[in-house]
């Protein structure tokens, strides 16, 4: 059984991403991909990482005709507008990447190992946000146990360039950003309404930084227990959520270069490595996350949902290991 799939927005990164991960998909059939200022060009003039992988063409939305799957791919505060319009072009499913579904009841929030039950059946799903995402896992085994000082959790992320998408600004101008560990968003950045309300709190503080990196991300998070745990309880609180997810794994190393997550690492995948270290002094524990942002945390959960839904293995797809040294 294949699936008939439509990428609406297919000019950016993540409409890259998506058209990368399903064309290697054997079971998802990508049969049109979208792009207003684009249509008519070859995809592969945008995505060059895919010639000889694809002959596609851009279309306009106006050409668009019904698949099983639509997966828009839009900029933030444009899918809502076009939503009633490519909503009825989807004869299964209709996934939406951007932010403006995150929050809605009537979509699914395709975070496979917190919502996988409820993607089984969904009809509409929304992605995560990238940072929400490896904040989330990085701290969902301890909020659901009730095990920290909510009051206290502070999240500090280091965030790539191609998190902020393909339009180029005047702090994304190469002279500007080479060479940055720019706070741009101390307080007050949209991921944390996704995080806080997974986590059913109120109190997940956030910070990201720019850093000179194309792709991934880093979420550093200050936690503070009720009580003293030790190693041995963390490994054994994140093995009962986490032990047989397929893309999270654990990175707490004695020797080595790479002891802790690092998200060079893991480019192109769909894997979220998490570590942490105790805090010996005091109550505190830093837990450190790390994914790919574009894959993990965009397109390539939203390949596993659709796994999910359609009752393939979550693998598929997503077998890619990363690369080293790289």
């Amino acid at each position: 059984m294949s699936l008939t799939c439509a990428i609406i927005g297919g000019s950016g990164y993540t409409g890259g991403e998506l058209l990368r991960l399903l064309l290697a998909h054997p079971k998802f059939v990508v049969a049109q991909i979208t792009s207003e200022s684009n249509a008519g060009k070859r995809v592969t003039e945008l995505h060059p990482n895919l010639r000889s992988f694809t002959d596609l063409k851009f279309i306009s939305i106006e050409n668009l005709e019904k698949t099983d799957i639509i997966l828009a791919a839009l900029p933030h505060e444009t899918s809502r507008d076009l939503y009633g319009k490519l909503r009825p072009l989807a004869n299964q499913v209709y996934v939406d990447l951007s932010n403006d579904f995150r929050l809605d009841d009537s979509f699914v929030y395709a975070m496979p190992e917190v919502y996988r039950e409820k993607l089984k059946t969904a009809s509409q799903m929304a992605g995560c946000g990238c940072n929400a995402t490896a904040t989330i896992l990085a701290l969902y085994p301890f909020y659901k146990e009730n095990l920290i000082d909510q009051t206290r959790t502070v999240v500090e992320a280091k965030i790539s360039s191609s998190a902020a998408g393909n339009k180029p600004t005047s702090g994304s101008h190469h002279p500007e950003r080479s060479g940055v560990v720019r706070s741009y968003k101390p307080t007050g950045h949209r991921h944390i309404k996704e995080m806080r309300r997974v986590l059913n709190t109120d109190n997940v503080h956030f910070s990201a930084t720019s850093i000179e990196m194309v792709r991934g991300i880093l979420a550093t998070a200050h936690v503070f227990t009720k009580e003293k745990l030790t190693d041995k309880d963390i490994w054994k609180l994140y093995r009962s959520y986490y032990g047989e997810e397929p893309f999270i794994r654990m990175v707490k190393e004695r020797a080595g270069d790479y002891r802790y997550p690092e998200p060079k690492l893991l480019r192109g995948t769909n894997f979220c490595d998490i570590g942490f270290e105790v805090d010996d002094a005091s109550n505190r524990i830093v837990i450190m996350s790390a994914i790919d942002n574009l894959v993990k945390g965009s397109a390539g959960h939203v390949v596993q949902a659709l796994n999910i839904r359609f009752g393939f293995d979550e693998r598929l797809g997503l077998e890619f290991a990363g690369l080293h040294p790289c």
